[in-house]
C-alpha cells in the first residue's frame, strides 16, 4: 500500500510517498510561499503516484480536532499568508484520498518513539528551533491534545540580563518563539546562526532560554527523553550548553536518574531520525489511520 507524508514546515515542505513499512520511496522538498503557489505544487507530486492515504504533519496554530468543521485549517499562525487556510479541506478535495492531521512536533514526537531515539521509553517531547519554535509531547501511544495541541513555543520566559532586543513574534513580542527561533537570532545579532557559529555569548544566551523553557516542560510534563532539532540545534555546541543549565535550574529538585551529570547526555538528545523525523511521523500518521 502506498501512502503519503507532508512535513509542512515555515520554511519547507517535505513531501515523500511510502508504505505502510515505514519505508520513504520517494521525496521532494518544496519552499513554503503562499498558500496559492503551495498546495497546487503538493497536490501535483502526489497526483498520480497511486496513494491511498495521506498524514500531514503541519505548522500551526491548526486544527487537528477531527470533529470540527474546520479540521486541517490554519489558524492564527505568525505566517500571515497561511491565517484561515483550509489546508486539510484543500488536499483532501485535490487529491481524493483521506488526510489525516497533527501538529509537524507531534509526529516528529511520535515518528522518535516508534524508530528514533525515544524506542525505550513511554514517553517523550519532541522540540524544534527553527524558523520558530515547537514542541510536541508523545505520551503512552498518543499525542498531547485537548483544547487544541501545544503551544510550547509561546510560554514566557524570564529575560537575559544582557538581552534588549523585542522579540519577533507577531502575537506575544518576545515569548520563547519572539526571542529565542532562528529569525530572532538573526536579528537580534545581524547574522544568520550559522555566521555566529564562534560567537560564544549568542550560544550561552539562547541555551538561557531554551533551558529554562526544558525546565518548565520537566516540572509540567515529566517526559522520560527530550528530543531537540530543528536548525538551530544544529549548533552542536548547545546541546551542553543547554543540559548542564537544565540542570542549574532544576537544581535537584526533580528525583531521577536521567536528571543527573552522569545521564543527562542521555536525556536531552538529538532526533534519532535527523531530518526526516517530521516526514517520517506524517507517513507513520498515514499508516495508523
Amino acid at each position: 500500500m502506498k501512502l503519503g507524508a507532508i512535513e509542512a514546515g515555515g520554511t519547507k515542505f517535505v513531501l515523500a510517498v511510502g508504505n505502510d513499512q515505514g519505508e520513504i520511496l520517494e521525496k521532494e522538498v518544496i519552499p513554503t510561499e503562499h498558500p496559492d503557489i503551495t498546495v497546487p505544487k503538493v497536490i501535483s507530486f502526489f497526483k498520480d503516484k497511486g496513494i491511498e492515504r495521506l498524514g500531514l504533519g503541519g505548522f500551526g496554530p491548526i486544527d487537528i480536532n477531527e470533529t470540527s468543521k474546520t479540521y486541517g485549517q490554519l489558524q492564527k499562525t505568525p505566517k500571515t499568508d497561511w491565517v484561515d487556510y483550509p489546508l486539510g479541506a484543500a488536499l483532501k478535495e485535490g487529491l481524493g484520498v483521506p488526510v489525516k492531521i497533527d501538529t509537524d512536533v507531534n509526529v516528529a514526537a511520535m515518528s522518535e518513539a516508534k524508530w528514533g531515539n525515544a524506542t525505550d521509553v513511554d514517553t517523550c517531547l519532541y522540540i524544534t528551533v527553527g524558523t520558530g519554535i515547537g514542541a510536541g509531547a508523545y505520551f503512552h501511544g498518543q499525542t498531547l491534545k485537548g483544547l487544541s495541541h501545544s503551544e510550547m513555543g509561546h510560554i514566557k520566559v524570564r529575560r537575559h540580563p544582557d538581552d534588549t532586543y523585542e522579540g519577533t513574534c507577531p502575537y506575544h513580542g518576545d515569548c520563547l518563539e519572539g526571542i529565542a527561533a532562528g529569525p530572532s537570532l538573526e536579528k537580534r545579532w545581524g547574522k544568520k546562526g550559522h555566521e555566529l557559529a564562534e560567537d560564544d555569548q549568542v550560544w550561552e544566551m539562547e541555551a538561557f532560554y531554551l533551558a529554562q523553557a526544558l525546565t518548565s516542560y520537566i516540572y509540567i510534563l515529566s517526559p522520560e527523553r527530550i528530543i531537540m532539532g530543528g536548525g538551530v540545534m544544529k549548533q552542536k555546541q548547545l546541546f551542553p550548553l543547554i543540559r548542564r543549565k537544565v540542570l542549574e535550574m532544576l537544581n535537584g529538585y526533580v528525583s531521577s536518574p536521567y536528571l543527573t551529570e552522569q545521564e543527562i547526555d542521555n536525556y536531552i538528545v538529538f532526533p534519532g531520525l535527523t531530518d526526516e523525523a517530521g516526514v517520517k511521523g506524517a507517513l507513520y500518521l498515514a499508516m495508523k489511520e
